[in-house]
């Protein structure tokens, strides 16, 4: 593989934007597409998860595969395919993904739409793990950072306009269409967003394949054994299984089928107009009464599984950094106590910036947050995924090595350009943005955030964990739109904090920095256990009481942030020298 270029092969390099793109718009387009299934297919909290679950854990095994393969083969087969072939592979794959997220719209089956979600993003997951390093590979090594950071950026441009588009698919130009009405809606726009994703997952894929501008970048590297982490990994996969197992299969039990014949019952009463007001409000109580019977324990039975897999992933990383300071040998990048931890640092992140955002849409149809129809909240879930863009396009700045005053401007100028444009885009797009025009109080709040922060990776890690807690709790503790502009804060509290968890987490690797990044990339898992975990908390104690979990989460990213430079300072490693870089 030649890395020795100097002059950055462009064509190429536009051409492997593209893919970033594709994982931000299906990622935050899912955002629109879960309360969709909620009320066209009936669902609670959970289930409509399980989307972001289908997507993220397909990331997850995905990962986990190839480093098993490169386990048992001996060699890596992405560089053995070659980055260029790799994306190839990848693309198709999820365009077979599409197209069964077509079937699966056209049978109506919401386990198909599933299914399909989990195809695509297998191919994500391939394709992921070969354009960051192939992206670097595209010149001069010194200016690898600022490709990736573009990357960063279109996937960004990806998160704001995926939500905009999937709500003109799935509800048309109408202004507003009621919950109560979308079960009578058709799903054929869908079907024609599908086909268009697949066309341009094939069409990207046969640019890569016939562009000779394109390197083929294939490597010869070796691959660094790690045989007891990846028997750590498998059997916390097999745990994950069997935690999981029963909570999908109590939505057949006995008492969820009376609870749903309950439900009905309710549906019917409400129906009838020869009632007596005494003898309605007497049955419906009775009946709701009976149904809370049954629900109550059965959804504690469920939180507690989902607890259980989450302590499978915390006690399962806490156990390999425990034994690998024991006896490093057959760990591989598991023995650096950083990478450990920047590990479960990786799946809070990915797993608190979907919960955030896939839960938005229910907090938004309360009362007390509007009262707004799933096919109202497009705007505000294009604010939360561009809240993200504001912050990547400001941390890119670093970038360009400007100084003094040229980057003190850029700084201030670049988020409010970036917030610009996601009220131009949703303008364009006819939804009204008035509501949200003052969220750029917000956004000077993360711009003074950047100047604090010195683009030194522990301290930003540390400042936007704490604004992260902060927006949080005024969000818990308020509603209306303060509430709903702390919410929407929370992404720009995620939004630099990819590459400042990899940096700090892959420094001092050595050898084992490529193997260590793969386990970072396996993390984001969290997008598939995080957001059904809350999901369920808010089955039982409410949607706005739920986003106790992201308070958690962020609580441990600022605590990652604190060990973490503790950890180096041990190793003779100087944080405050480290450059955040990598892009998600």
């Amino acid at each position: 593989m030649n890395t020795s270029l100097t002059k950055t092969n462009y064509p190429a390099l536009y051409t492997l934007i593209t893919v970033f793109f594709f994982w931000g718009f299906i990622a935050a387009g899912n955002s629109i597409f879960i309360p969709f299934c909620k009320n066209y297919f009936s669902l609670d909290q959970f289930q409509s998860q399980l989307i972001d679950f289908a997507f993220y854990t397909a990331y997850y095994l995905g990962a986990l595969l190839l480093f098993a393969f490169g386990a048992f083969s001996g060699s890596d087969l992405v560089s053995k395919w070659g980055y260029k072939r790799s994306i190839v592979y990848g693309l198709l794959f999820s365009a077979l993904g599409a197209g069964a997220m077509i079937l699966a719209v056209q049978a109506n089956v919401y386990a198909g739409m599933l299914v399909g979600l989990f195809i695509v993003a297998l191919g994500f997951s391939l394709q992921q793990t070969a354009a960051n390093p192939f992206a670097i590979l595209l010149g001069d090594p010194k200016t690898g950072a600022s490709r990736v950071n573009l990357g960063g950026g279109i996937n960004s441009f990806g998160t704001t306009i995926g939500p905009l588009i999937v709500a003109f698919a799935l509800f048309g130009t109408t202004a507003s269409v009621s919950d109560e009405q979308i079960k009578s809606l058709g799903l054929d726009k869908v079907i024609l967003l599908y086909i268009g994703v697949g066309i341009l997952f094939l069409v990207a894929a046969a640019l890569f394949f016939f562009s000779k501008k394109v390197p083929d970048g294939i490597s010869n590297e070796p691959i660094e054994k790690a045989n007891k982490a990846l028997t750590t990994l498998v059997i916390m996969t097999g745990l994950l299984a069997i935690c999981f197992a029963p909570v999908f299969s109590s939505y057949k039990s006995e008492e969820a089928l009376k609870i749903a014949a309950l439900h009905e019952e309710v549906a019917s009463l409400k129906t009838q107009t020869s009632l007596e007001a005494v003898s309605y409000e007497s049955q419906l109580i009775q009946l709701n009464s009976q149904i809370e019977v049954l629900k109550h324990p059965l959804e504690m039975q469920r939180m507690y599984w989902l607890s259980a897999a989450l302590l499978v992933i915390v006690a399962g990383l806490l156990y390999a950094n425990k034994s690998a300071q024991k006896n490093s040998e057959g760990w591989g990048a598991m023995q650096y106590p950083q990478l450990v931890l920047g590990m479960l640092a990786i799946f809070t992140y990915v797993g608190v910036e979907v919960a955030v955002g896939s839960n938005l849409g229910e907090l938004l149809s309360l009362k007390e947050f509007g009262g707004l129809q799933s096919s109202e909240i497009a705007p505000y879930i294009s604010m939360y995924w561009g809240s993200l863009m504001i912050g990547r396009w400001a941390g890119a700045i670093a970038v360009f090595d400007l100084r003094g005053i040229k980057k003190a401007i850029a700084l201030v100028v670049v988020p409010l350009v970036a917030f610009a444009i996601i009220l131009t885009v949703n303008t364009l797009a006819d939804k009204d943005m008035t509501p949200l025009y003052y969220y750029v109080f917000c956004v000077f709040i993360q711009i003074i955030a950047f100047f604090i922060c010195k683009d030194k990776p522990a301290r930003t890690l540390t400042i936007f964990g704490l604004m992260g807690i902060i927006a949080m709790l005024i969000g818990l503790t308020t509603d209306g739109m303060v509430a709903i502009y702390a919410f929407l804060a929370g992404g720009l509290a995620c939004s630099i904090m990819w590459p400042a968890i990899f940096s700090l987490s892959v420094i001092g690797l050595g050898k084992y920095t490529a193997q260590g990044s793969a386990f970072l990339v396996m993390m984001i898992l969290g997008g598939g256990i995080i957001p059904p975990l809350q999901g369920k908390l808010s089955d039982i104690i409410g949607i706005h009481n739920s986003y106790i979990i992201p308070v958690i989460c962020f609580v441990y990213l600022t605590l990652f942030a604190v060990l973490v430079k503790g950890i180096l300072k041990k190793q003779g490693i100087n944080v405050d020298e480290i450059e955040a870089e990598g892009s998600h």
